[in-house]
């Protein structure tokens, strides 16, 4: 590591401090500020970001910068969360008047993205002593969590799912020291001209993550359909595809969940922690007496099923969504459905490149793939980009895990400034 003397921590130590709140209280929000917040005023997560916490500034700083610690990451230890039944650390940071605060990670590597590149990238950069944090938006709907079987991945039975093989992979990774943390990233940004070598930075709605290389492993699944009419006019007005991001935004409000995937089913269920009813359209009918998630959001009192409805449009005014418009395959008429919030997830298996969070940080090819040279990176020095994220035609778990091998001795070669790569490292 190419660290400044001054800077405590040995190759297994990321340094933590905690400079702000994942989830604001009004109160608290205006106070600093030296304002009112307008209750009704829906924020997004990426408008909130660049916009509030900028003009909280030095004065936001000042009311937190007494929350600073530093953590062994080698010891880093972590637990199994009722909520998310994955890996998240046992401590949780909390001012002294009572808000969450968000904390923030210095790490060597910074995986966005838990599937089979993202995995094995973070296997090799761990056995190679490098700080590695996983960042996965979900580990169940990605293209080989998917995949009824796996038929053609070198030395594995025909037997085996994509969701086992991908879990022995991440697996594999946390052994070797890899720290996974299911979150999703709504930004990233690249602190240029600076001294800090832990420019790299991510963000989520409950950490920002601060690293010295970063991968862009989200794979290439996204929304090909053309947005719903109104859909892209309030996105970021009311519409969201992120409830962990923005749900807080929607206390005692109703909102609509439309989607009938994994992701659709758990981001509704969070969503019934704030909303007073939360309406969730699908154009099909999920039997929920075979499928346990639809069991779980249907026991909710204040979510309302609406089956064989198809989403028609998003509606509101300047002040943001103000309705949905559906109709139900029983009814001739289209209905509103009076809501302040649409969360979408109307289409799983697309085949468009994730990137939307990126903006325009690194180049693109014509069909939307990232531009990676030989040693799988970008345009952005000391970004990489692995896997369908490419937008290759070889769409296949193996050539994912090679994108995900040559990026990690990439990232070490970079790191430790060797003119070469090192084959493979001992592991003791």
């Amino acid at each position: 590591h190419h660290e400044s003397k001054d800077r405590h921590s040995p190759k297994d130590e990321c340094q933590r401090s905690i400079p702000g709140t994942s989830i604001f209280h009004e109160e608290a929000a205006s106070s600093l500020l030296g304002c009112t917040l307008i209750p009704s005023l829906k924020i997004s997560s990426t408008m909130f970001s660049r916009n509030i916490l900028c003009l909280l500034g030095a004065t936001f700083l000042a009311h937190v910068s007494s929350f600073t610690t530093s953590v062994n990451y080698g010891r880093l230890q972590q637990t199994q969360s009722p909520s998310w039944g994955l890996s998240r650390p046992t401590k949780s940071r909390q001012s002294a008047s009572g808000l969450y605060m968000m904390e923030v990670v210095e790490c060597d590597v910074a995986i966005v993205g838990g599937g089979p590149a993202g995995c094995t990238c973070a296997l090799y950069t761990a056995r190679a002593d490098l700080s590695t944090v996983i960042l996965d938006k979900n580990p169940s709907v990605g293209a080989l969590a998917i995949t009824s079987h796996i038929a053609n991945y070198p030395g594995v039975d025909k037997s085996m799912t994509g969701q086992e093989l991908l879990d022995q992979m991440r697996k594999q990774a946390i052994d070797y020291g890899a720290y996974y943390h299911r979150s999703q990233v709504f930004m990233i940004d690249i602190e240029e001209g600076g001294s800090d070598a832990y420019n790299k930075i991510v963000y989520t709605p409950d950490g920002t993550y601060k690293a010295r290389a970063l991968v862009l492993a989200t794979g290439a699944m996204g929304r090909v359909a053309p947005p719903f009419p109104g859909e892209d006019t309030y996105l970021g007005q009311g519409v969201s595809y992120c409830a962990t991001c923005d749900g807080a935004f929607y206390r005692d409000a109703e909102v609509a969940v439309y989607g009938t995937t994994l992701e659709a089913m758990e981001e509704a269920q969070f969503l019934t922690k704030f909303a007073s009813t939360v309406h969730w359209i699908t154009p099909s009918a999920p039997r929920a007496e075979d499928d346990e998630h639809a069991q779980d959001l249907l026991a909710n009192d204040n979510v309302k099923h609406w089956p064989l409805t198809r989403l028609v449009s998003v509606q509101g005014e300047m002040g943001g969504v103000t309705g949905v418009e559906v109709k139900q395959k029983s009814k001739d008429e289209n209905e509103v459905i009076p809501v302040e919030g649409a969360f979408i997830y109307s289409a799983g298996g697309g085949s468009k490149p994730i990137t939307d969070f990126i903006g325009s940080k690194v180049d693109y090819k014509e069909d939307g793939g990232v531009v990676v040279n030989e040693d799988m990176e970008t345009s952005q020095k000391g970004v990489f980009a692995i896997g369908d994220i490419r937008n290759t035609a070889f769409k296949q778990v193996v050539v994912a895990a090679s994108d995900g091998c040559i990026a990690a001795m990439s990232i070490d070669k970079y790191l430790k400034g060797r003119k070469s790569v090192k084959v493979d490292w001992i592991h003791k």
